[in-house]
């Protein structure tokens, strides 16, 4: 069968040529766009390590502060503290918490480096600073791992910019496990930034992410670290937990107590975002990038399913005289059937093996210039059975209809 078949074909050189090449486009730029859609869903999906539904935060803006005056950073932080005061006496808020970021937040990231010994030059890990209070764990829905919370006379100020340098801290297990792999964090201590003091670690938590999304901090996305220290600046921000079911009530009452407590501030449209907010904002690109290359794949697998449809309904009206004559020779419906589903997978065969070395080089040429990660063989051969199925099904109803051509009316017709 396979003689007589591949002579057919080269009498359609044309045809079986841009079919070859149609199927190996689309098989190249379909394995590298479903492993984009694949990175992206991923990061997407990453958790953050706090309970996200009944959290939100509020950034604002004090005007009218005399930052030049000695007693500046005092003042910043007893309005921030009168601030923290009413937003706990409001009955929609569980807790309340100063925070300069927060996980997906892409604002106010403090980040720095965590080492082993004194003024150490290059760190040991690189980390995200969450400089916070005692009630951070509660507010952010934190469970520790091992150790304890911060009590309140840990808890220091400082004003923003000037070095970190707490008597203790909590750090995420991704820290931990990179500092101490035997599991011994607890109670050990660690330099922030190059310090000469260390800073103890008095908790573990199993898993914080970061503020950051972007390709820098991914290298980093877990390697959280709570500072109990409040930031004082001109602006504050502060994580809220909202009582069960109250948070629509709670994100409506909490500017308006902190304008009942000073009216010489700018709380912004945005200052008042739903975590889940946060989250629909720092991961729109990756939505984004997922949906278009998905629709770019869409658009690909149905232009390649159609021109292999379009030939084979061609190549049966052209060879209808050919069907007639072997049926009328003993060829049954089957046959004819296999036949043109067989020719079709020998086309697409030929285009899927071009296809992987384009894949191949297209991931290279991606890798090269966007940072891209290697071409997982996964994703290659789901690609692969995805296209090689689309073809076959293409051709199967021009293949059914051949294997219904009556012998005495395609040889009579010829």
């Amino acid at each position: 069968m396979m003689h007589p078949m591949i002579s057919a074909l080269s009498r359609h050189k044309a045809g079986v040529v841009l079919i070859v090449l149609q199927v190996a486009i689309t098989l190249a730029i379909v394995c590298n766009a479903v492993f984009i859609i694949g990175t992206r869903m991923e990061r997407v999906a990453r958790p953050t390590g706090v309970d996200e539904a009944p959290l939100f935060v509020v950034t604002q803006q004090w005007s009218g502060v005399d930052t030049g005056k000695p007693d500046a950073v005092a003042t910043l932080d007893a309005m921030q503290r009168e601030d923290l005061s009413a937003i706990r006496q409001l009955p929609d808020v569980e807790s309340v918490s100063p925070i300069n970021s927060l996980p997906l937040l892409n604002s106010a990231a403090w980040n720095g480096g965590l080492g082993l010994k004194p003024a150490q030059n290059e760190p040991t890990v690189q980390a995200s600073y969450y400089f916070t209070d005692e009630s951070a764990l509660s507010t952010l829905g934190v469970s520790l791992a091992s150790g304890r919370a911060f009590s309140s006379d840990e808890v220091g100020h400082i004003a923003m910019g000037d070095a970190a340098s707490p008597a203790s801290v909590i750090v995420s297990k991704a820290i931990a496990d990179r500092l101490f792999p035997n599991g011994d964090a607890l109670g050990k201590p660690v330099y922030l930034d190059g310090a000469n003091g260390p800073s103890m670690i008095v908790g573990v938590i199993p898993m914080l992410q970061t503020p950051g999304t972007n390709e820098y901090s991914s290298g980093f996305a877990y390697n959280s670290i709570l500072v109990p220290s409040r930031i004082n600046a001109t602006f504050s921000r502060y994580a809220v937990r909202a009582k069960p079911g109250r948070l629509d009530a709670a994100l409506r009452s909490v500017p308006e107590a902190l304008y009942r407590v000073n009216g010489g501030r700018v709380i912004a449209d945005d200052g008042v975002q739903a975590f889940k907010d946060v989250r629909a904002q720092a991961y729109r690109a990756d939505l984004g990038m997922a949906t278009l290359m998905g629709g770019v794949s869409f658009i690909l697998l149905g232009v390649t399913a159609t021109g292999v449809f379009a030939l084979t309904s061609f190549w049966v009206d052209q060879r209808r005289r050919q069907i007639g004559i072997r049926r009328a020779l003993g060829a049954s419906r089957r046959d004819i059937l296999y036949y043109f589903q067989i020719e079709n997978l020998l086309i697409v065969a030929a285009g899927a093996l071009l296809g992987l070395a384009l894949a191949i080089g297209l991931n290279a040429t991606l890798i090269m210039h966007y940072e891209m990660a290697r071409l997982p063989f996964t994703y290659v051969l789901l690609a692969l059975i995805a296209v090689v199925a689309l073809s076959q099904l293409s051709a199967l109803l021009p293949a059914r209809r051949a294997s219904g051509v009556d012998p005495a009316i395609a040889i009579r017709d010829a």
